[in-house]
């Protein structure tokens, strides 16, 4: 048996036992209400959308075109854990110019707001760069047991503080793709 085989017959095996969370219609309903907050708020400023990379890609794609509004987009790319588990330093592989920052009304999308550091360090350095807001949307938001440095403006679902995955967050590096939300077995 090949590696790769190996591999997807153990994330195979990950998603079938795991436990379903939320299902495709509960994460679409969630979607909706994210738009929904969202188009209320900003709907009039023209604002710029950027979305984190890489887990805020279903996410964000499912929630572009629910946003009957003009705005613009772009994106960052920022990471704290690499292979990790746990958070470091931050790499920041890229952000907007400035120019494009200056004076805007900013949505940092993101799959999960874990602990917060990540979205607290971005909205930061957004502020800084001379937006005139920054605001946060999460597809997910996960209930845990310490304060975070941000709280999200727009979150789609709370989950518990488990390791989660499916719609854009990954378990080891697969799932991404699912339109529903699972907890790893037992954690």
């Amino acid at each position: 048996m090949t590696d790769l085989e190996t591999k997807r017959l153990e994330t195979q095996a990950m998603l079938e036992n795991a436990e379903l969370l939320f299902d495709e219609g509960q994460c679409r309903a969630a979607l909706q209400k994210v738009a929904d907050e969202i188009t209320r708020d900003l709907g009039d400023k023209y604002p710029l959308l950027l979305p984190v990379m890489g887990g805020a890609v279903v996410f964000t794609g499912q929630l572009l075109p629910l946003l009957r509004f003009p705005l613009d987009f772009d994106y960052v790319h920022v990471s704290r854990y690499g292979d990790k588990l746990e958070g470091g330093a931050f790499n920041w592989k890229r952000m907007p110019d400035a120019e494009q920052i200056q004076g805007r009304h900013v949505v940092v999308l993101d799959d999960i707001l874990d602990e917060g550091h990540t979205m607290s360090a971005i909205q930061t350095k957004l502020l800084e760069m001379g937006a005139a807001s920054c605001r946060s949307a999460v597809f997910a938001n996960k209930l845990i047991d310490k304060e975070k440095p941000v709280k999200a403006d727009y979150v789609g679902l709370d989950v518990p503080n488990r390791y989660v995955f499916g719609y854009g967050m990954d378990a080891a590096g697969c799932w991404r793709n699912l339109g529903e939300i699972y907890a790893l077995d037992g954690k």
